[in-house]
């Protein structure tokens, strides 16, 4: 059984910075891509960043690139979100997500079948 917990969400003034991290368990993770997706208020769940299973590819959203820098520790099964000159449009709940297929990088359209429970990010004018 796969579990992503995230942690490291909070209130930040517009300009600040905020440090998300995801552990995971139940497989190995140094085998599968993972990635972060956000949900704003009103809005559908949106990719946010992407890391291939080694590390070495990252993809991000147009919105985000230049502030947002994906990494994972594989001898820590954790994967984190630095997020950088925060902006009121970046409040959202933001997820840990993971795929089904190994050895990828994950995208806007990788299929993700785990989720985290969601850490709430709140970026204040």
């Amino acid at each position: 059984q796969v579990q992503l917990v995230e942690s490291g969400g909070g209130l930040v003034q517009a300009g600040g910075s905020l440090r998300l991290s995801c552990a995971a368990s139940g497989r190995t993770f140094s085998n599968y891509g993972m990635g972060w997706f956000r949900q704003r208020p009103g809005k559908e769940r949106e990719f946010v960043a992407g890391i291939s299973y080694s590390g070495v590819n990252s993809y991000y959203a147009d919105s985000v690139k230049g502030r947002f820098t994906i990494s994972r520790d594989n001898a820590k099964n954790a994967v984190y979100l630095q997020m950088n000159s925060l902006k009121p449009e970046d409040t959202a709940v933001y997820y840990c997500a993971a795929p089904r297929t190994p050895y990828n990088v994950v995208v806007p359209t990788t299929t993700i079948v785990y989720w985290g429970q969601g850490t709430q990010v709140t970026v204040s004018s």
